[in-house]
């Protein structure tokens, strides 16, 4: 007679929600997961990707899972959050712990991660670079307030850079991409002497993410001249416009 695994962990009861990509952190290619796998290698560039979204259901609590499975969910869990964790979730963890518990900042830094990836499928642009200015291109925006007591861009580029600086190199990050990912925290507001193809695609995503607050007041006519005006990539350009205009 067969063995009949639980429903829990049966795939014929699983729902879509069960199968799922996860951006690789250093290559910025997306990496298909089973809900249960705790790791995967990125087809793209090799490097090991961890599954943020691990879920091992009932078998975590169950006494005969191994004999189920054929692994120990504990061992699987462990093997997930191991410290090899991908630059990027290294810099979220970072630019979370900053930002302690100011949701609106950490959810804009997490958006802007978003568009940025979106405009990098259509981009030639280093995503190690991309992603990591995405995800710290606001970090002095809480020091900017206790020092200065406004949040204007000059104020964010001025206590943000050497902050996103430490942060670099406390995770490791080359030079090379450190020092890059530091002019462009230290220039994002205001563009000064910078347009490399990373900081384009911080730029449009940033703005994106910001045109719904900011130009709350203008009407589609008024959206579409803006966006024709300010956005500096192609993709950028479309995306605004898909949303906006």
């Amino acid at each position: 007679m067969s063995k009949t695994m639980c429903p829990g962990q049966d795939t014929m009861f699983w729902g879509a929600e069960s199968v799922f990509e996860i951006t690789c952190g250093h290559c910025g290619k997306a990496v298909e997961f089973f809900k249960d796998d705790a790791r995967r290698k990125c087809r793209n560039c090799g490097a090991i990707v961890r599954n943020p979204k691990l879920n091992l259901g009932c078998a975590k609590w169950c006494a005969h899972a191994k004999e189920c499975l054929g692994f120990d969910p504990a061992e699987r869990e462990a093997e997930a959050s191991e410290a090899d964790a991908p630059m990027v979730d290294r810099l979220i963890a970072a630019m979370k712990a900053t930002f302690g518990k100011d949701e609106k900042r950490i959810t804009h830094a997490l958006s802007v991660l978003d568009f940025s990836r979106k405009i990098l499928a259509g981009e030639d642009a280093d995503p190690r670079v991309v992603m990591a200015a995405a995800v710290l291109h606001d970090i002095g925006i809480q020091e900017a307030e206790k020092k200065h007591g406004s949040t204007a861009g000059k104020y964010q580029e001025m206590e943000g850079a050497p902050m996103a600086e430490k942060i670099l190199k406390q995770e490791g990050v080359d030079p090379e991409a450190t020092d890059h990912v530091v002019r462009i925290v230290g220039s994002h507001h205001s563009a000064k002497a910078m347009d490399t193809p990373e900081f384009r695609v911080i730029w449009d995503a940033d703005h994106i993410v910001n045109i719904p607050e900011d130009y709350a007041h203008f009407d589609s006519e008024r959206l579409h001249r803006l966006i024709e005006k300010v956005f500096k990539t192609q993709t950028g350009r479309r995306i605004a416009h898909e949303l906006y205009g």
